[in-house]
């Protein structure tokens, strides 16, 4: 099953992931990180299919995805 991991001291809360997922599994959390940022959250892991279009989508990279324990990394900065 697939597990999207949200590094939420690199979130600033665009939420263009949000709106990238097709299965309606991200939401926004009321949680803020040190920089005052609301942080996005996985709300139903559960219907995650492992499109990976959240972390595609993401411009501050703070998302990543572990399927079946291969982590995927999409860029190295």
């Amino acid at each position: 099953m697939p597990q999207i991991l949200v590094d939420k001291e690199r979130c600033k809360g665009c939420e263009r992931c949000v709106a990238a997922c097709p299965q309606e599994i991200l939401g926004m959390s009321r949680e803020m990180n040190s920089k005052g940022y609301f942080v996005a959250q996985v709300v139903e892991p559960k219907r995650c299919i492992g499109c990976r279009l959240c972390c595609i989508t993401c411009p501050d990279v703070a998302l990543d995805m572990n399927i079946h324990g291969a982590m995927y990394h999409y860029f190295s900065y």
